[in-house]
């Protein structure tokens, strides 16, 4: 029987959607499936809507929830790792106090100080689960889903290189799906290849029966004034190459646009939009939580694209797919450093996950990757060596804080971001480091 270990569980809508994914394949519809949350509460509601998606699909699920990892963990093939470190309180902290120091973010949990943060107070949880994996199931695969992404994968590989991590996110799909709905193509009908870093790949391929799509949604664009307010189409039209993030997301990677009001209303964004973003995600476990206990069906998304089950399913049955996926560096992009993690094309079957060569990036597309990948290369090497200034000069290679504050701001705003998280960052990097201390 295949063991499938959700971490993190407590993410109740996500959770339901990937086990209503999961169970939807007929030759998984009898795994094994335990979830494991540090929150009581939330486990409960997990475990209430993995049955009642299991019941309403007529499978055969053995369904476990678990507050002890260990048991979660023994024996796993597959771990699924969802844990948000922190949760709502220190996204509000990533975002809110930065901005106190006119640094704006719209989402926080990539890169830039926000991802950072992230990435620095989740390191310390996920070296615990590869620790623990390689002591109870080693074999299993991680398959992970948390942000920073990119962090996060690069993280296992120094602290766990042997275990089998690869990073899963939806955005090259979803940015494939939308695209071909504009110029009316079908999505399933499309070839397409992307290659760059998480939530800032490229679209290198875009084809219908052999022929380009990029020269009709160049017509798209110049018929649609419109569309050139959006931070995509402008990158669009500056690199010659379609990005794989939402403009939202994309906009506090570049020093382009939230350095000035005028830019952001120009390009239509509202920055600390992820605060909202989460406030709805609470109130949806809250319905969620209702909805178990008064017996109302649970809302099911069709066609969610979800990677997890459908990796979970050809590693399982043999069938192949290909989809995008994070993983390190090695030789798959010429041009980005070898120990970086990279999205790109990678095959999925019963041997495993082959990550497809893609060779060079062009050349401007490398070059604006390179100061997302240093930022992650400096909050890695901060938490690998406990040196609290890395987390500073790792913002400073930030674009979007280097075009909005100054170095002392930087030192400055990134103090009373150590001070607000206090004991969930690793005890090395609590030190305060004052300016004119240097």
């Amino acid at each position: 029987m295949t063991t499938v270990t959700f971490i993190g569980a407590g993410s109740v809508v996500f959770t339901r959607q990937l086990v209503a994914d999961l169970l939807g394949f007929p030759e998984l519809a009898d795994i094994s499936l335990r979830l494991f949350d540090i929150n009581s509460e939330r486990l409960a509601v997990a475990e209430g809507t993995a049955h009642h998606v299991n019941d309403r699909l007529g499978a055969r699920a053995q369904i476990s929830a678990t507050l002890d990892r260990a048991e979660a963990l023994s024996g796993a093939d597959f771990v699924v790792n969802m844990m948000q470190v922190g949760g709502i309180d220190a996204t509000r902290k990533d975002l809110e106090i930065p901005a106190r120091y006119g640094l704006k973010q719209t989402i926080g949990d990539t890169t830039g100080i926000g991802g950072v943060f992230r990435a620095l107070r989740t390191f310390p949880a996920l070296s615990e689960l590869t620790a623990d994996m390689r002591r109870l199931c080693p074999d299993a695969w991680l398959l992970n889903y948390t942000n920073p992404m990119a962090m996060n994968i690069w993280w296992a590989s120094v602290v766990a290189p042997e275990i089998k991590a690869v990073g899963l996110c939806h955005s090259v799909y979803w940015t494939v799906n939308d695209l071909c709905e504009l110029v009316g193509v079908p999505v399933e009908e499309a070839h397409y290849r992307a290659a760059g870093v998480n939530h800032q790949s490229w679209l290198l391929e875009w084809q219908h029966e052999g022929r380009d799509l990029y020269p009709l949604l160049r017509e798209r664009i110049e018929a649609e004034p419109e569309l050139r307010r959006r931070v995509r189409v402008e990158m669009y039209r500056r690199l010659g190459y379609y990005p794989t993030e939402t403009s939202e997301h994309s906009s506090e990677y570049l020093s382009w646009f939230l350095r000035s009001e005028e830019q952001i209303e120009k390009f239509r964004l509202q920055p600390l939009e992820y605060i909202g973003i989460s406030e709805e995600n609470v109130a949806e476990f809250e319905l969620a939580k209702r909805s178990l206990a008064d017996g109302t069906p649970l809302t099911l998304e069709e066609g969610a694209a979800e990677y997890a089950p459908q990796v979970i399913h050809s590693m399982v049955t043999g069938t192949e797919r290909v989809i995008h996926a994070n993983v390190v560096n090695t030789g798959l992009i010429d041009n980005l450093p070898s120990d970086a993690v990279v999205e790109v094309p990678a095959t999925v079957d019963s041997a495993g996950l082959r990550p497809h060569a893609v060779g060079a990036l062009p050349v401007q597309l490398a070059a604006l990757n390179q100061p997302y990948v240093s930022v992650g290369r400096l909050a890695v090497e901060a938490a690998r060596t406990g040196d609290p200034k890395l987390i500073r000069q790792a913002v400073l290679m930030d674009p979007n804080a280097s075009s909005t504050l100054t170095p002392e701001q930087i030192w400055d705003v990134c103090n009373d971001l150590v001070t607000a998280h206090g004991e969930l960052l690793p005890e090395p990097l609590r030190e305060l480091i004052p300016s004119s201390a240097l």
